[in-house]
């Protein structure tokens, strides 16, 4: 843990676990909260009000597992409750606005380890939100890969089973499903 003291010496820093939807991304924001509290340091979590999936206010990963987090309709609210804090983590960060860039910058300038997962593209294939820009200024990326319903190779798309043109929209395999690229590419070639 670290001491009153020791504080202003940390170095803060950006760490962005992203990928396609069924990958893994919240089991591994989980497994690294979970360490960091069992280190005794001080961890807030957060995610968008707007994800309801499986808790109104835990994050759970697909396998069940969960940790108490706080829902937020704003970036900007995190500076205000993240306070006194080691690590903050950040769920579903494609869903918050571009100010999350921001965010993520200054808690890291404070000294605080940041913690974001996200999908690193929507459905169409092209970069989700305010990914990418966390991932350039990022001290550590992580991609982590799904694997192909339709081949069993490594998956880093996130294919719609919908016809719908929603950006958002909120679902699991009944909706979505990973693929690589050359199967994605092919079921993209069999909607156009």
């Amino acid at each position: 843990m670290f001491s009153e003291g020791n504080r202003l010496e940390r170095r803060g820093c950006i760490e962005v676990i992203c990928g396609s939807m069924f990958s893994g991304k919240t089991e591994e924001l989980i497994r690294r909260l979970k360490r960091a509290q069992f280190a005794k340091q001080k961890v807030e979590i957060f995610k968008p009000a707007i994800d309801v999936r499986y808790s109104e206010v835990d994050v759970v990963s697909h396998d069940d597992n969960s940790i108490r987090s706080t829902p937020i309709d704003s970036p900007r609210n995190i500076l205000l409750l993240a306070t006194d804090v080691d690590v903050v983590g950040i769920d579903e960060a494609q869903f918050l606005d571009e100010s999350l860039y921001e965010v993520c910058n200054q808690l890291a300038d404070r000294g605080i380890r940041v913690i974001v997962a996200g999908l690193d593209m929507d459905y169409k294939g092209e970069p989700f939100g305010p990914m990418p820009k966390l991932m350039a200024v990022a001290e550590e990326v992580t991609k982590v890969h799904a694997i192909c319903v339709k081949c069993g190779n490594l998956a880093q798309y996130s294919h719609r089973l919908t016809n719908t043109d929603r950006l958002v929209l909120l679902g699991e395999t009944d909706l979505y499903e990973p693929l690589c690229r050359s199967c994605y590419l092919k079921e993209k070639g069999k909607q156009e």
